[in-house]
């Protein structure tokens, strides 16, 4: 089993920008030590850039400036990667578990990350209505993710939620709950053709 952390892709340059070296810092620490907290499985480590830090740089362009959450943060995919690309936005990360919480405050430190607030908290007991765009990956079904998520996010703002190869389908399977919420605009954006690397799928909405 192969499992020798990938070479960072030529797209990774184009993703982060003048930000690459703050790129390449946070995933060198994910490869020295984030199988060993948990944070990922050796599994990932020769796909490390492509399938998680680009697939997560790739969101960046979607934000806007203002206060941007973070659900489930974990290992700090997407909010540390995001905040790396976007220091012009303000990142809260809202994660549960206080090893995590470890590592993300140890990454906003290590990289000087002023835009990023760390949190310890569940989604469902975070204040509401005090973010203006929303984002989480692998947390949970579209149809389970909005009734966690609008309430969090202030009247006119937007839920970004990164998916994988199914998010037309969780749309259709969420219909109940669109409807309820009274979310409008809701659609699936692909993400990375033009970089040349897999295509990251994410679903965007508006809250009313």
């Amino acid at each position: 089993m192969d499992v020798t952390p990938e070479v960072e892709p030529a797209a990774a340059a184009v993703v982060f920008g003048d930000r690459i070296d703050l790129a390449r810092a946070y995933t060198a620490d994910l490869v020295a030590r984030g199988e060993e907290l948990g944070l990922i499985g050796p599994l990932e480590l020769p796909r490390l850039w492509s399938r998680h830090i680009i697939n997560c740089g790739l969101v960046a362009p979607l934000l806007y400036p203002g206060v941007v959450g973070d659900i489930g943060s974990g290992a700090g995919l997407p909010g540390i990667v995001l905040a790396i690309a976007r220091p012009d936005v303000d990142f809260v990360l809202i994660e549960p578990m206080e090893r995590r919480i470890s590592w993300l405050n140890e990454q906003k430190q290590n990289l000087g990350l002023a835009n990023v607030t760390v949190v310890r908290d569940r989604a469902q007991e975070y204040p509401k209505g005090r973010l203006d765009q929303l984002t989480a990956r692998a947390v949970s079904a579209f149809s389970k993710l909005i009734p966690m998520a609008t309430p969090l996010v202030r009247s006119g703002g937007e839920l970004v939620l990164m998916k994988g190869a199914s998010a037309a389908a969780e749309i259709a399977a969420a219909e109940k709950a669109i409807r309820k919420y009274k979310l409008s605009d809701v659609e699936v954006v692909e993400l990375g053709a033009d970089v040349g690397v897999d295509i990251t799928r994410v679903i965007r909405a508006r809250v009313p």
